[in-house]
């Protein structure tokens, strides 16, 4: 069985180094993919959006939302538009405390939002635990 890929986007160069560590820390050993904006996100996952092109072979995204050129929402209503996608795992891993985010989050059909956790050990602890679960045990059609 192929391992399934985590993408992770990410405009924090220190946020993906702390999260590929705590993967590792965990003996999460699935691949995981970095993309540094909501354009890069997008193109990674639907391509130039043809009907012939298959979607990766994705376990889960891992979405900020405060990114360049397009925002984290933006690119989840994108998503969720699109009926190869739309059940598509995407976590809201963010330092956002906007509570606007939170419940347009859930409106745009987030799988879950999680607030980044200040503290090394924590975030670790959290990522960590993240991967488990949406690697694991979540099952999705």
């Amino acid at each position: 069985m192929n391992k399934k890929t985590i993408l992770l986007v990410e405009d924090n160069p220190d946020d993906v180094d702390l999260t590929l560590r705590a993967f590792k820390r965990h003996n999460l050993a699935n691949q995981i993919d970095v993309a540094r904006d909501g354009v890069e996100a997008l193109e990674y996952i639907l391509g130039d959006g043809s009907d012939e092109q298959r979607l990766p072979p994705l376990q889960v995204v891992l979405l900020d939302i405060k990114l360049p050129k397009i925002d984290g929402l933006e690119v989840l209503r994108r998503l969720r538009a699109e009926e190869r996608t739309r059940f598509l795992p995407v976590v809201i891993l963010t330092s956002s405390n906007e509570e606007q985010d939170l419940a347009q989050s859930y409106r745009l059909g987030v799988n879950s939002y999680i607030r980044k956790p200040v503290e090394f050990d924590k975030f670790v602890e959290t990522a960590g635990q993240l991967g488990l679960y949406w690697l694991l045990l979540n099952e999705y059609p």
